[in-house]
């Protein structure tokens, strides 16, 4: 079943109580969600839109569209079935958000995630790459997490293939080039995460789901 919205920033209305909040931003039936930790490190608290305004997310942006998930770069990308998003999209008043901040936020991020309902998963920078592993893998992540490691690999999850990317701030040579060659594998390959239940209802024709 596919959302039908034509908004592109905040298309299910998500409502924090926060003072200022980065919405999500992009196509409401993606295929690729790319989730950050807050606006206050990777960026939006002047633009609205998530991975925007900042040096780093520049350079997020441009491999994004070297790799196929984003059409053109801006302060207002223009997206084709990719979603961005924060875990906790509320702009920190001062400093980092606490953990119970982020607990609070989480019924948020959760919903969003499971309304776009993507293939794939792009946690950026180690709090939403172990955030991810933790609640949306089938696997037991108790391990700090090492981005170097992680950064562009595959991961399966439960109902979703997770893609870590480092954060942007900290690429050094080749981390450009290993996520847009890992996203244009990716995309030459069927990457939908989709069971066919048509052996359950009447009738020959098969009834796909995520």
């Amino acid at each position: 079943m596919e959302t039908v919205t034509d908004r592109v920033s905040n298309p299910f209305g998500m409502r924090p109580d926060c003072a200022r909040f980065v919405p999500g931003y992009g196509d409401a039936n993606a295929d690729f969600h790319v989730v950050g930790d807050h606006p206050g490190v990777h960026g939006g608290v002047d633009t609205g839109v998530p991975f925007t305004g900042t040096d780093a997310a520049r350079r997020l942006q441009d491999a994004l569209v070297r790799g196929g998930l984003l059409e053109a770069t801006g302060d207002e990308p223009a997206v084709d079935r990719t979603f961005l998003s924060y875990l906790h999209m509320c702009v920190p008043e001062d400093g980092d958000p606490t953990a119970a901040d982020y607990a609070e936020m989480e019924r948020f991020f959760d919903a969003e995630l499971r309304a776009i309902a993507a293939h794939v998963i792009l946690p950026v920078g180690a709090r939403a790459t172990e955030h991810v592993l933790e609640t949306y893998t089938a696997q037991a992540w108790k391990t700090d997490v090492d981005m170097p490691a992680l950064h562009a690999t595959e991961i399966h999850g439960a109902g979703w293939l997770v893609i870590p990317i480092r954060d942007p701030a900290e690429w050094g040579d080749g981390d450009a080039d290993a996520l847009v060659d890992a996203l244009e594998t990716l995309r030459s390959t069927d990457y939908r995460q989709e069971s066919d239940l048509g052996r359950f209802v009447a009738g020959d024709d098969p009834y796909i789901v995520r």
